[in-house]
Parts: C-alpha cells; structure tokens; sequence
C-alpha cells in the first residue's frame, strides 16, 4: 500500500540544551569493524568513555566527553531560557527571578501543556500580562524541535519526524489503538549505543547523542497539538522509540516528570512507560525515584543467548537483573514490571523457552508481552510464525503468567518496534552467532 506522507517546511529552530552527551556504561566487550575504520563500537571502556564514534559525531557533539544531563535549559541562542527543559517549581523560580508573580509561572504553564493550546509561540499565550510576554520573547524559547515530516502508515500509525538545532533527525511513533487509547512513543537518544542484533536502531546508527529534556518532552506535545484532532485523545506514553532511556536517565526522569504533573499534560504515572534493555544500578535508582511504569526488554532465558542478541547482558547477567527487580519491588505497592520479549524464531521460541521464562519470572510481579519480530535490512532473524506464538503464549498462561501477544503495528512505514532511525556511514558490529544457532540465521560464521 503506498504510504501518505506530509512533508513540513522546517522552519528554523536554534533551541538546543546543554548538557546532551552521554554518560558511560562499561560493558565488557570491544569491536573495531576494520582495521582502519576510525569508528570503534566499543563498550569495554575506561570510565570517562563508552562510545567512539568519530565518524557519526561532528566536533560539537564529542562522544569522550560526557555530561549528567541538561541540569540547565538554556538555548544557544542569546542564551535564552528553554521553557519545556523546565519542571514547574523551575519555571517558577526562573519566572520569580525575572520580577514576576508565581501565578504567572501557572498561566504559562498552563498554556504550554494544558487547555488544548500547547502553545509554541508567544502568540498562542493569550490571556497573559503584555510586560511578561515581552519579557518571555526576550529570554525564553518555547520550541526545542522543527517538525521534518508525518508518515502514515496503511494501519493509522504516524511516524513523525523531528529536525533538532544541530541538523540531527529522531522519530516519534502515534499509535491509535481501540477503546479510546492512543499511545504516543518517544526517543530518549539519537541511535543507541546497546547494539541489540535484534535492532534496527542500534545496529545501524550507533550512538549519536543523549536528547535534552526539552527535546523529549516536546515529542508528547507535538504529537497532542498535531494529531488529537485526527486520532483522539493521547493518551499513553512510552519511551520505547530510539535510544535506551536509561541511559540518559537524568533527562528521562526529568521528561517523566514534566508529563505526569497534574496541572500540566496530566498523563496518568502509571500510563507512561520507561523500557530499558537491563541497566541495574540505573533501575534501582529509577524505581526508588519515579512513579512511572517499567517495562523491561528481556527476550532471551540463558544468558548465552542474551549475551549474544542483548550484548549489556556481559555486564548484567539475567540473575542480577531479575534478582534485582525482586528486591526493588516488594518495596512497591501495586505495581507490574513488563517484560518485553521480541519473539525470534528459531532463536527464543522453544517449549523450553517457554518453560524457563515461566521459572525466571517467579516471584516478580509481572505481564509479559510477546512482541512479533519486525523485519529490516540486515537483520539476521526472522519473526516466530504466528501459531507458534499463539502456543508459547498459551504454555505462559497456563503456569498462571499474565502474558499478551502485541501486534505489529506501523511496519509498512518502518515506524514498528525495533525499526526507528536512519542508518549512518558506519554500522554497528554484527556479533558471533553460538554455533546452534548458525542454521536458524542462516549464517555459515
């Protein structure tokens, strides 16, 4: 089916926050694609360093140099103040700052996130004193991306394109779904450094930057302001689009926040979701900080195999994980972990499989989704046939697992899980497949 695509002029935008380099992870492995090849995907690093990638960055964005994140919102434009890289009590102590009353902070709160104006320009502040909204074209920015383009893909899915100040490209996800829910999925970086085989993001973009606050909370308004009127109510958010969330987790705290407050986007804690490939410590500190939901990629039951598709697990072993989310969660009330498992067939879908997942999960409160495997170039695997699946699902729910099967759903569009980005000049490493493996992939390595 041919796709309908809306192209936008992006007009220009010189917001752009401070502080987006990533922080290291150490994981225990080092690749070189060539010999000469001046990109090094490399996780097993010194402190100060978890990716070089001289050949994806330019100057400005230099991957050995790493920041805790944009504790500062300020563009680079007259250093002018970046509203949406703002919680509340920030934006009321820069508002007081500059001689104004709190109740002003509110209005312009308000206008921002609530009443159905997100307002991007001091034009759309209707309502608000003239003197403050002189002051705020003077000092603040209220945009932090340019709209690039709107794909529609052939089930409803919007996959929207965002220019950022530095030239950069990331790509939101709108799903409607039935009974009055729509989800909105965000990128917390640009590429990922995970290099999961399974994924298109990684494996062909690497790591580019860490997204600002600002950048990340503007997905979620862009997306109501642009598409209530056609899909409804949005009415979920889930950081599952590129990038791992965790490891920008200073900013995607700050994001989640922002999107939960009450007198703002009023998104339910509960119905914005955090996915993460297995990052422990930033777990830990996730679960004792935010009130949003976890969701888990999993997607192996030895660590053989998720040492291979899901290379953080040579750092994170499965036991440390899941031991780890035991401990955490008796300290919660009422609260599910989800465990993502992108089914590859051949790979992850054995009656065995299914037998361990049950036996690794005990103990934990969880749902389980089962993800159909969505297909891109150079890609290894294929997706489990859909009887299969059906199978593995029902051996879950009979141990008493709460388990579904999701969908695909914008892959037509390569707006799918695991098919976000635009591949670079240099990919990541494909990893050794175990030799068991070689004729499910074909591989003869």
């Amino acid at each position: 089916m041919k796709m309908r695509r809306m192209a936008i002029g992006a007009a220009a935008n010189s917001s752009l926050l401070l502080s987006s380099k990533p922080n290291p992870i150490t994981i225990p492995f080092s690749f070189s694609l060539t010999k000469t090849s001046s990109f090094l995907f490399s996780l097993l690093t010194p402190p100060r360093r978890s990716l070089s990638a001289s050949s994806l960055t330019s100057h400005r964005h230099n991957l050995s140099h790493f920041g805790d994140g944009d504790s500062v919102a300020i563009s680079s434009e007259c250093s002018k103040m970046l509203l949406k890289g703002m919680t509340y009590p920030e934006l009321e102590k820069w508002v007081q700052s500059h001689g104004y009353r709190p109740g002003q902070a509110m209005m312009l709160w308000k206008r921002m996130y609530g009443n159905n104006i997100w307002a991007h320009h001091i034009d759309e502040l209707e309502g608000l004193n003239k003197d403050f909204k002189k002051m705020l074209n003077e000092n603040a920015e209220f945009k932090a991306l340019a709209l690039k383009e709107i794909h529609t893909a052939s089930d409803g899915t919007r996959k929207i394109l965002f220019t950022l100040d530095d030239g950069l490209v990331i790509e939101t996800v709108v799903i409607p779904c039935d009974r009055g829910r729509t989800t909105v999925c965000v990128s917390s970086q640009v590429g990922c450094a995970m290099n999961c085989q399974f994924c298109y993001t990684g494996r062909q973009m690497g790591l580019r930057r860490h997204l600002t606050t600002a950048e990340i909370v503007e997905q979620a308004v862009f997306a109501r302001r642009l598409l209530t009127n056609e899909v409804g109510s949005i009415t979920n958010v889930v950081f599952m689009g590129m990038g791992e969330p965790l490891h920008n987790i200073d900013n995607v705290i700050k994001a989640a926040d922002i999107m939960v407050d009450e007198q703002g986007l009023q998104f339910s804690p509960r119905k914005v979701t955090i996915s993460t490939s297995g990052l422990v410590p930033q777990i830990k500190r996730f679960l004792q900080e935010s009130r949003c939901a976890l969701a888990v990629s999993l997607n192996a039951t030895s660590d053989e195999v998720r040492n291979w598709i899901m290379p953080i697990n040579r750092k994170y072993k499965l036991d440390l994980l899941l031991q780890t989310l035991r401990e955490e969660l008796c300290l919660k009330n009422n609260y599910k972990v989800l465990f993502e498992y992108v089914m590859l067939e051949g790979i992850n879908d054995s009656d065995g499989d299914a037998e361990r997942l049950i036996e690794l999960v005990k103990g934990i409160p969880c749902k389980i989704n089962l993800i159909s495997f969505n297909p891109h170039s150079g890609s290894l695997f294929r997706p489990t046939k859909e009887e299969r699946m059906i199978e593995f699902r029902n051996t879950l729910a009979r141990a008493g697992v709460i388990v579904f099967l999701r969908l695909s759903r914008g892959d037509d569009q390569m707006a799918a899980c695991g098919q976000l980005g635009k591949p670079g000049t240099v990919q990541a490493p494909l990893l050794r497949v175990p030799q068991q493996f070689q004729m499910a992939v074909g591989s003869s390595s």
